[in-house]
């Protein structure tokens, strides 16, 4: 399973990475410095650099102008998504400023409306989106987790192997009925035929089942 690995300079940095040849490894403007002291060379540097405040030289940077409608972790993923990957993992993607990490939880869901499946993960937990799909968890997660709809309406939500189950319910957007469900040291699984749902837990992308 080939992953693309798109560092931005927030919180949830790992203090290593576990990638191979197959893998892309992309710079998200001050993403760089992150991955400079994981003495990891990203395949690609992408940004408009106004965190980074200098532009990198090299034959992989693709300098963007300011003004713009994607984000620059978003422009990373449209770029990993044309290059054939489905499997992202977004590190340095929250903390700062709120409407940053909100944005990359939109970017998760545009992940999932591509057919692929995105992580953010965070200093103390993980995001994802879903779509028309399920996820499963396994025995090991533990402590909470989260469902919420990020459509209007999300139908047939089947929640299995948490504290709290459902099935064949309606989620909103406008009603956060999902939040603060729990592990039981069981395998898991959440889906939805319709919609896109987004769920966070505290734990990290290893307790999902792919």
């Amino acid at each position: 399973m080939n992953k693309c690995y798109i560092f931005g300079a927030g919180e949830g940095l790992p203090q290593f990475l576990d990638n191979d040849d197959s893998d892309l490894v992309i710079a998200a403007d001050k993403g760089y410095e992150a991955l400079q002291k994981l003495n990891i060379e990203p395949d690609i540097i992408i940004g408009d650099f106004d965190s980074l405040d200098y532009t990198p030289k090299g034959e992989n940077v693709i300098a963007l102008p300011i003004k713009k409608d994607d984000t620059d972790t978003l422009f990373a993923v449209k770029t990993g998504l044309e290059k054939g990957y489905r499997h992202f993992y977004l590190y340095g993607g929250t903390g700062g400023r709120f409407d940053h990490t909100l944005a990359n939880l939109q970017t998760l869901c545009f992940i999932a409306e591509k057919g692929g499946i995105g992580f953010l993960c965070g200093k103390d937990f993980t995001a994802t989106a879903i779509k028309n799909t399920s996820l499963g968890f396994s025995s090991a997660a533990k402590g909470n987790i989260s469902v919420f709809s990020a459509t209007t309406v999300c139908e047939g939500v089947n929640i299995k192997g948490l504290l709290y189950e459902t099935q064949n319910a309606e989620l909103s957007n406008s009603f956060p009925l999902g939040v603060s469900n729990e592990f039981l040291s069981q395998e898991a699984e959440i889906s939805a035929t319709n919609g896109t749902l987004i769920i966070i837990w505290q734990g990290t992308e290893k307790d999902i089942i792919l």
